[in-house]
């Protein structure tokens, strides 16, 4: 099951909750800012990145100029501990299932949630377009 997690007032939220239901694709939604992420559930998508707290840390977002942290020094617990109190710290929308994670709102990497089967289909498509 995909996992959609997202702020309500995000244009990035809204497109990829559009996005997903667009493609007749079931997900759990979450509004992390009512409901915000508990320790476990940070690490959780920690484990899914690729570099680690710069694929879901907001350095452009008020709350992290306001605390004039430098992410390289803190250990994995610490950063969680930081995003447990100050949940606006992360990137919205984040959608992911036990293997994927895509964070923000990007029309061409959010494909990589379609069933493969579809995908498949679409590139047959598309080549088959390219050779006539």
């Amino acid at each position: 099951m995909i996992n959609l997690y997202i702020a309500p007032s995000s244009a990035s939220s809204r497109k990829a909750r559009a996005w997903l239901k667009g493609h007749d694709i079931a997900f759990r939604e979450r509004n992390i800012k009512s409901k915000p992420l508990n320790a476990a559930e940070i690490k959780q998508i920690l484990r899914l990145t690729e570099n680690g707290s710069e694929d879901i840390i907001s350095t452009r977002s008020n709350v992290f100029k306001q605390l004039h942290v430098d992410l390289d020094t803190l250990s994995v617990s610490q950063l969680v501990d930081l995003v447990v109190k100050y949940p606006d710290l992360i990137k919205r929308p984040i959608i992911f299932d036990d293997k994927r994670l895509e964070v923000g709102y990007n029309e061409e990497e959010i494909r990589r949630f379609l069933p493969r089967d579809v995908r498949t289909a679409e590139l047959h498509h598309l080549e088959s377009q390219l050779s006539s």
